[in-house]
């Protein structure tokens, strides 16, 4: 596929989606969302690819929807109805509850782990977008904010389940009923982010270690512990043990369990197969 508005490339079994307007901040678009969608299917399909790092180009992640998209919304009015329903699940995703194939929310379906390298401003749907992957770094300069309220907005997909499930309700409700901007550290010590890195060395601490998961990490593993872990926001912990102790006779199964015994007897590299 051709991509205009992001860039796709894949090294060393690590698949990158850079979003690609760094004069716009990276404003998301339609022309943005599609293609996003289409790297990430492509990433979730391609066995080479083992992780996934999204980014922005230029001094920013992603500013939100791009303004020429809200005016058209504002100048279509009571007449726009939202299109969360739209797209389904992507060919070769997880099997998770039909709530992650709407919109936004099919990244926790990709087999496969997501990390956003946050390089820059994060707001609204950008803000959003980075926070349906499965791990964040963000650069010390990071600003970010939910931005809604201050455009007469509400908490748009899926963000008010999002927001309490990382910092918790209080956190969640001040971000979101403010839409204050909070810098890096602020967000790393709620946990909004996971990792904070220098501008200038972010990329290089999250390809360390995205190459550190496709090199050193079971894909299987990685592929049964992601569906775990979010299909068990709609568990008990009663279903999550049982759950878990369906899916270890598989995991004493597989190839990847052999080699993971045998590369740590032997002292050597790890060389998983995904099988």
């Amino acid at each position: 596929m051709d991509y205009t508005e992001i860039s796709y490339a894949v090294a060393d079994g690590i698949a990158t989606v850079t979003l690609n307007r760094p004069d716009k901040l990276n404003a998301w678009t339609r022309v943005m969302e599609g293609e996003v969608r289409a790297a990430m299917t492509a990433a979730a399909n391609d066995e080479a690819v083992r992780v996934v790092v999204l980014t922005g180009a230029g001094r920013g992640f992603c500013a939100g929807a791009d303004m020429n998209l809200l005016a058209d919304t504002s100048a279509a009015g009571a007449d726009t109805r939202p299109q969360d329903h739209a797209p389904g699940a992507i060919a070769g995703g997880l099997d998770l509850p039909p709530d992650f194939s709407l919109r936004y929310a099919y990244f926790p379906t990709v087999p496969k782990p997501i990390i956003a390298a946050i390089n820059g401003p994060c707001a609204g749907l950008g803000l959003i977008m980075a926070l349906y992957c499965d791990v964040r770094f963000a650069a010390t300069d990071a600003v970010f904010t939910t931005a809604f309220a201050r455009r007469g907005l509400i908490a748009e997909h899926g963000i008010s389940w999002l927001l309490p499930a990382l910092v918790g309700h209080a956190n969640a409700l001040d971000l979101l009923l403010s839409a204050r901007k909070l810098n890096a550290g602020e967000a790393h010590r709620i946990g909004l982010v996971n990792h904070l890195a220098a501008a200038d060395a972010l990329i290089d601490q999250v390809m360390a270690y995205a190459r550190d998961l496709a090199d050193n990490v079971s894909p299987r593993s990685i592929r049964v512990m992601k569906r775990q872990v979010y299909r068990a926001v709609q568990q008990s912990l009663e279903d999550a043990i049982l759950i878990g102790n369906a899916e270890m006779p598989g995991s004493f199964a597989s190839e990847d369990f052999r080699e993971g015994v045998a590369h740590f007897v032997e002292k050597r590299p790890a060389r998983f197969s995904g099988r």
